[in-house]
């Protein structure tokens, strides 16, 4: 695949020689690099039309994300069902209706059950917007809500005492209320029910209901696949719903799962805007930039996120065939927003805004806008054309601002 170099005097962050084995904060030592070019086929033929995106361009592009980065997904089946086990028609004061649905996925002789927390607005006309997201410590911890059942992964502790166990310890990533006052529905799962995060994870994990031989080889799936196709089953359960608009879902993730909200965007259709927060190393950020964490770090840290194939890039990221422009890519002629926090460093927003900015050239293949300038907009300022970003104050983490923005921009798109 042709490649198309990075303007140093367009992008003047983009000086420096060798890449740094440590990690690196210095804007002035990010190496030089070029970046696969979006538009030129693996013949070196230009794509010019949108009809070339979608039938040679994209599915060229996702398969090599897929061999080199995540793994391939199995196209085989699996059983599910679905129960309510729980529903509070006067939640939030009477302002939305709170279900929990097991699910029960089945296959290879055996079954792994995962529980959704959904809230929609009582109030509304017609149908909803949805945004499907993953939680990291359980639905207990996104309320104090005592009704809220713990989900599977964590109702196993032996430890009923665990500090991880007490409700609503992470409440402020969760803008329930406001969510609802803006007239948009919310599910949420945790994502260790669908493959939990440690080393050791795969037996536990939805890869086991599928034949031995869709997981274990360098191009197979693993943690990062299974959280997007987790996303797709939710999606699957919520466009059956009479209060959902199926038209109209959002998957939004945030850090580890952020990078699984961009995959299951690239894969599934369905999602119509798929939003990245602070996802960082393999989500958003450029990989070339080698700031902060680097695909080297990311693979010995994780190494059951992404396939074994792309722990191989550690050393030669530049011999990668995609960056992270070619997974936002994947969107148009969706909808991608992605933000970052100033003190996350350790994400690289300035990587995650490049990416973004990078997505220009192929929606304008659709008649759509990326972002105007590359230039990177100062704190609070919000950029929204038919791609969005952002960059707040603060931490890693996913604060109101981040909602209310994510909301403003699915405003927009939905014309709402």
């Amino acid at each position: 695949m042709k490649t198309r170099h990075i303007a140093p005097i367009l992008l003047a962050c983009l000086l420096g020689s060798a890449p740094m084995k440590a990690q690196n904060y210095d804007e002035t030592k990010v190496p030089l690099y070029t970046l696969p070019d979006l538009l030129t086929a693996e013949d070196g033929t230009p794509v010019t039309t949108a009809r070339q995106w979608k039938k040679q361009q994209r599915p060229h592009l996702l398969e090599l994300l897929a061999t080199h980065g995540y793994g391939h997904t199995p196209t085989q089946k699996t059983d599910v069902t679905h129960e309510v086990v729980y529903e509070n028609k006067q939640a939030l004061g009477g302002r939305a209706t709170q279900q929990q649905v097991r699910f029960t996925f089945s296959g290879e002789g055996k079954t792994i059950q995962a529980l959704l927390l959904v809230y929609y607005p009582n109030e509304r006309k017609g149908k909803v917007p949805v945004f499907i997201c993953y939680n990291f410590k359980g639905n207990h911890s996104t309320s104090t809500d005592e009704n809220i059942l713990y989900s599977p992964y964590f109702e196993q502790l032996p430890n009923r005492q665990d500090p991880i166990l007490v409700r609503g310890n992470q409440t402020s990533r969760w803008s329930i209320p406001l969510i609802i006052e803006r007239g948009y529905a919310v599910a949420t799962m945790c994502y260790h029910d669908i493959y939990p995060d440690h080393k050791d994870g795969e037996s536990q994990s939805v890869l086991t209901l599928f034949p031995k031989d869709t997981y274990g080889k360098p191009d197979s799936w693993q943690a990062l696949g299974a959280w997007a196709w987790g996303s797709s089953r939710i999606a699957d359960w919520i466009e059956r719903q009479p209060w959902a608009d199926k038209k109209k879902l959002a998957v939004m993730g945030h850090s580890r799962q952020g990078k699984a909200a961009l995959w299951a965007g690239a894969q599934d259709e369905r999602f119509q805007v798929v939003i990245s927060n602070n996802s960082g190393c393999g989500g958003a950020a450029l990989s070339r930039r080698e700031f902060g964490e680097t695909v080297a770090k990311i693979n010995s840290s994780f190494p059951h996120w992404f396939c074994r194939n792309f722990s191989s890039y550690g050393k030669r990221v530049n011999d990668l065939p995609f960056d992270q422009h070619t997974l936002l890519a994947m969107m148009a002629p969706r909808h991608v927003y992605v933000a970052s926090a100033k003190e996350d460093t350790w994400a690289d927003p300035r990587g995650e805004f490049l990416a973004t900015f990078q997505l220009g050239p192929v929606y304008e293949l659709f008649g759509m806008k990326g972002l105007p300038s590359p230039i990177m907009p100062d704190i609070h300022r919000p950029v929204m054309t038919d791609a969005g970003y952002h960059i707040r104050a603060g931490k890693h983490d996913v604060t109101e601002y981040d909602w209310a923005r994510y909301m403003d921009f699915c405003d927009k798109v939905f014309g709402r």
